[in-house]
C-alpha cells in the first residue's frame, strides 16, 4: 500500500485540526478502566444533557415530511461504507427516538453537534480504526448539500441526518467493541467484548454532553491505550519516511568480533531507527594485553568490530522484542531486526484493535495476564498493585494458552497435581512403562476417578503445583500455580507449561487475593494440611489476554508470537494502520467543509 509523506501530513492536519476541537476529549490519565462499558469518563460529561429538539420544521421542510424522509432512507439499502452491523444499529437509534432527526435544528445542521461528531470522525485516525469503513465522502457531500443549498428537500436534509448517525454509529461501535472479529482471524479469544451493550451505550453517548468528549470516552480510556496511539502516530512517520534498510545476513556475532564495516554501519542504523542509541565501544581487552593504540585505533575505525556499544544496544533490542538477551547478533535477533516498520505498525493497530475487545471495565480489584509479556499484574482500584513474570503455554499441540477471562474463586494450599488422561497417556504413561520406579521417584501414585484408574502427584517439594494454586473455573481448565522450577523465571521467553499458568511470586499473590499476612501463608504453604482449599472472601476477575505491543516504563515493547496471531490481524486491520489514498481524500474533503 502506498503512503507518502503528502499523505502524512494531510492525515496529521487532520487529526491536529480534530484534537484543538476535542481539547482534553482523549484521556491518558486517571482510572486504567471506565466503571461500566457504556460508561464514560468520570467527570467530563453531564448526563441527560440532551434530546432531540421538538421542531415543527427544517429550514422551511414540516417535521412530519422529515420524519418520513428519515424512514425511506433508512428503509433503502445501507450505504456502500456502512457496515450492516452499523446500519442495524443506525436504525435503533432513530427508532429509540421516534423516527426524530438527530443532527437538526430549525436553521438546518445542529453546528456543534455535527462539529462534535466530524471531528470525532477525524480523530479516529489515532486509533487505527479502518476509515474507508465510514461514509465520510458521502457524509462531507451531503453535509455541502444541505449549506449550500437555500431551500434543501426533506430528501436532502434526511440523508445527511442519516449519513451522520451511521458515522456515528460506526465510530461507536469500532470504538467499543473493535471493528474486527476476533473470531475471523484466529485469534482464540473467549472475552466478550458485549456486543450486544452497543445500542444502549450508543443512545447514552449520544445524550451526554459535551458530544465530543462523550464520544471520545467510548475508546480505552487507559493509559496505556493513549501511549499506544502516539507510538501509531511515530511508526507511521517512519514508515512514511521508508522505514528501515535491512542488515544484511552474514555470520553470528558476539563482543568483540569483527564483520565487514558495512555490515556493523547497516546494524548501527537499523537500532537508531528503533530509538535504540549505539555508543561506539572498543571491546573489552584480556588481561595484560595492550589496552592503548589498538583498541583506539579498533573504536576509531568502529566500523569493524562488534563492540561493547553495539552488544549493549542488541540487548536492549532483544529485550524490546521478546528474545533471549544474550547481546549477540544470532538467527532470531538479525530475523526480527528485519520486519518491517509496516509490519510494526501493523502490529501497533492489531493491538490497539485488541485493547477495543476488551470489557471497558474489568472491575475495580483484578487479575492481568499478558501472555506475549510473559507478566501478571495484579490491580486494585485501577492500580496494579503487585507484579511478576508467569510461565505460560508451549507453542504447539494442544499447549497454547487461550484469551479468556473468568472469575478466582478458590486458592487450594499444597495440591494435589491431577495429571489430566491426556497427559497421562502421551506423557507420564511411557515414561512408567520404560522405567516401573517412575512413579515413586516424582512421588505419583495411582488413584481411583470413578471407575478409572488415574495417576496424581502428591503435595510436596516435587510437585508440579509447587505449594499453591489459584482456581478460576473455566472451560480450558488453566489456572494459575507455583512452580518447583524457579530457575525458569531467569529466562526472557517463558512458554514451557501446558497451558497453565506458573507464577513468579506465589506467596504474594496468596497474600495480596486471601488478605492474609506473610507468615499466615507460609504456613499453610510449608506447614498445612495436603489440598487444603479456601474460598476468597470475594471473587477476583481475571484475565488472560494476548498483547504482543505494549507499554512498560514509557517504552515499546514487542512481545513474542508465541502462537503466531498477529499475521491475519495485521492484515486485516492494515487499512486503519496505514489509511489508503481513498480514506486520506476523504478526510481532507471532511476537513474542509467541517471547518468551513
Amino acid at each position: 500500500m502506498m503512503f507518502t509523506l503528502k499523505h502524512l501530513a494531510a492525515v496529521r492536519a487532520v487529526v491536529l485540526i480534530a484534537a484543538a476541537s476535542l481539547g482534553s476529549a482523549c484521556s491518558t490519565g486517571g482510572d486504567a478502566k471506565q466503571p461500566e462499558q457504556t460508561q464514560v469518563a468520570k467527570g467530563e460529561v453531564a448526563r441527560g444533557g440532551w434530546a432531540p429538539a421538538e421542531l415543527s420544521e427544517v429550514k422551511g421542510v414540516p417535521i412530519a415530511a422529515l420524519r418520513s424522509a428519515v424512514q425511506q432512507r433508512l428503509a433503502g439499502s445501507h450505504p456502500a461504507t456502512v457496515g450492516e452491523d452499523a446500519w442495524k444499529h443506525t436504525k435503533n437509534l432513530y427508532a429509540r427516538f421516534q423516527q426524530a432527526p438527530l443532527w437538526m435544528s430549525e436553521d438546518g445542521l445542529e453546528k456543534d453537534r455535527a462539529g462534535a461528531l466530524t471531528n470525532a470522525v477525524l480523530a479516529a485516525s489515532t486509533d487505527a480504526v479502518r476509515i474507508d469503513d465510514y461514509p465520510v465522502a458521502e457524509l462531507a457531500q451531503a453535509i455541502a448539500d444541505v449549506r449550500n443549498t437555500k431551500q434543501p428537500t426533506a430528501e436532502q436534509l434526511a440523508n445527511a441526518d442519516v449519513l451522520l448517525t451511521a458515522a456515528y454509529a460506526s465510530l461507536g461501535e469500532d470504538l467499543l467493541v473493535g471493528s474486527v472479529d476476533p473470531k475471523s482471524v484466529g485469534q482464540a479469544w473467549h472475552i466478550d467484548a458485549k456486543e450486544e451493550n452497543v445500542d444502549s451505550a450508543l443512545v447514552r453517548t449520544l445524550s451526554m454532553m459535551p458530544l465530543d468528549k462523550s464520544i471520545s470516552a467510548m475508546r480505552p480510556g487507559d493509559e496505556e491505550y493513549a501511549a499506544m496511539q502516539k507510538e501509531l502516530t511515530r511508526y507511521r512517520e517512519l514508515v512514511a519516511k521508508g522505514g528501515w534498510q535491512p542488515v544484511p545476513a552474514g555470520k553470528p556475532l558476539k563482543r568483540g568480533q569483527t564483520d565487514s564495516p558495512q555490515r556493523l554501519a547497516a546494524l548501527r542504523a537499523r537500532l537508531q531507527a528503533e530509538g535504540i542509541d549505539v555508543a561506539s565501544v572498543p571491546p573489552a581487552s584480556p588481561a595484560g594485553s595492550d589496552t592503548g593504540t589498538g583498541a583506539r585505533r579498533s573504536a576509531a575505525s568502529g566500523s569493524a568490530v562488534f563492540d561493547d556499544g553495539l552488544a549493549a544496544a542488541v540487548a536492549q533490542f532483544q529485550a524490546r522484542h521478546g528474545i533471549n538477551v544474550d547481546s549477540s547478533l544470532g538467527t532470531e535477533t538479525l530475523n526480527s531486526l528485519n520486519v518491517p516498520a509496516a509490519y510494526r505498525l501493523g502490529q501497533i493497530a492489531a493491538n490497539l484493535e485488541r485493547a477495543r475487545w476488551m470489557p471497558r471495565s474489568l472491575g475495580s480489584r483484578y487479575i492481568y495476564v499478558n501472555v506475549p509479556a510473559f507478566h501478571l499484574s495484579a490491580f486494585d482500584a485501577g492500580k496494579p498493585t503487585l507484579e511478576m513474570k508467569v510461565i505460560v503455554g508451549q507453542e504447539y499441540e494442544d499447549k497454547a494458552t487461550p484469551v479468556f477471562s473468568d472469575s478466582m474463586e478458590f486458592v487450594v494450599f499444597r495440591p494435589y497435581w491431577n495429571i489430566t488422561p491426556d497427559i497421562q497417556a502421551k506423557e507420564i504413561g511411557p515414561k512408567v512403562a520404560s522405567n516401573p520406579g517412575y512413579l515413586a521417584e516424582n512421588d505419583m501414585e495411582y488413584y481411583k476417578d470413578g471407575g478409572t484408574t488415574r495417576i496424581r502427584q502428591k503435595p510436596g517439594p516435587k510437585n508440579s503445583l509447587g505449594f499453591v494454586k489459584f482456581l478460576f473455573p473455566n472451560d480450558f481448565n488453566i489456572y494459575l500455580h507455583d512452580t518447583p522450577n524457579h530457575e525458569l523465571f531467569d529466562k526472557d521467553v517463558r512458554a514451557f507449561s501446558h497451558g497453565c499458568i506458573r507464577v513468579e511470586k506465589p506467596a504474594e499473590l496468596a497474600q495480596w487475593v486471601l488478605g492474609w499476612d506473610a507468615a499466615k501463608v507460609d504456613e499453610a504453604m510449608q506447614n498445612g494440611k495436603d489440598n487444603q482449599q479456601i474460598k476468597l472472601p470475594k471473587k477476583i476477575p481475571v484475565y488472560i489476554a494476548y498483547g504482543t505491543t505494549y507499554m512498560r516504563d514509557g517504552q515499546l515493547y514487542f512481545g513474542n508470537d508465541l502462537y503466531h496471531r498477529d499475521d491475519q490481524l495485521v492484515k486485516a486491520i492494515a487499512e486503519g494502520a496505514l489509511p489508503s489514498d481513498r480514506a486520506v481524500k476523504a478526510l481532507e474533503a471532511l476537513k474542509r467543509i467541517a471547518t468551513s
